[in-house]
């Protein structure tokens, strides 16, 4: 429905672009500790640091925030029992109440907002609003180094093999437990804490040639530009590290990911190494 995509770009971009409301929605809370009040609603034992690398808010920040929520008997803050390092963020009865207000809140003022429009303007907005929000994610998401083996790259690889076995005519087996390369650097991106695209260089040639390797988007990402955006990335930390030149390969039914290449500059060249999966092979020059 078209109130749902409101209130969820609604979400999307109080949180990131911010408003200048004491009360939002007329809740008596300022947007940021609204804010924090849904992501605790919405992911039940979130822990501390999912909620702050979620809202991308620094720890100090946070903790205020808590604070004033707990102070308002709309959350507790327990140790987790799986291990007790971390805290989680629960919503009290309280909170709950308060969650389920904030919904019905923002599903009002989405009404409101549509109702003088017909049917057709309605389904154009719902349009422009789904295309919105995901560039307003992905104009956000952030970028980093990270080790293949950490839990945030093992979930990533996880569901580029997932994805990768769902897509290739007779499936897809990587063999074997994953294990870091020597010299190879992987790059995640994330937003709200999840990650939505990964992928690495590795040397691999004498002659100065890097590899990218596990290029993936998450599906409800593609069309946003993040794909291009982290092939990108790829090509200058290859460039940084002194490659002068980056191949990668790629089986034949991921075409829209043929396509990319080839508009990012990528030329077709004869088969480098004996990946079984492997149907389409490129190079580019940096």
């Amino acid at each position: 429905m078209l109130t749902d995509v409101l209130r969820r770009f609604n979400r999307t971009y109080t949180q990131r672009i911010g408003v200048l409301d004491e009360s939002f929605l007329g809740t008596g809370r300022p947007l940021a500790v609204s804010r924090l009040l849904f992501e605790v609603g919405s992911a039940p034992d979130a822990t501390v640091r999912a909620l702050r690398d979620r809202l991308d808010l620094d720890s100090g920040h946070l903790s205020r925030m808590l604070r004033r929520l707990e102070s308002d008997g709309l959350v507790a803050t327990v140790p987790d029992e799986a291990d007790r390092r971390r805290r989680l963020v629960r919503l009290t009865s309280a909170g709950q109440d308060a969650y389920d207000d904030l919904e019905r809140r923002s599903e009002r003022r989405a009404a409101e907002l549509v109702a003088p429009l017909t049917a057709r303007q309605q389904e154009r907005l719902a349009d422009a609003l789904r295309t919105a929000d995901l560039l307003v994610r992905a104009a956000t998401v952030r970028l980093e180094e990270v080790p293949s083996d950490a839990p945030i790259a093992r979930e990533a690889t996880r569901r580029y093999v997932a994805e990768l076995d769902a897509r290739f005519p007779d499936g897809f087996d990587p063999g074997g437990p994953d294990v870091p390369e020597p010299g190879s650097t992987y790059v995640v991106a994330t937003s709200d804490g999840e990650p939505v695209a990964y992928g690495g260089i590795r040397p691999v040639l004498d002659d100065g040639t890097a590899e990218i390797k596990r290029m993936w988007v998450h599906g409800d990402w593609r069309g946003a530009g993040l794909g291009a955006r982290m092939l990108r990335h790829l090509e200058a930390l290859a460039a940084a590290q002194g490659h002068r030149r980056v191949v990668l390969d790629t089986n034949g039914s991921l075409r829209e990911a043929i396509a990319m290449y080839e508009r990012s500059g990528y030329e077709r060249i004869e088969r480098y190494n004996d990946n079984p999966y492997a149907e389409a092979f490129f190079a580019k020059m940096l």
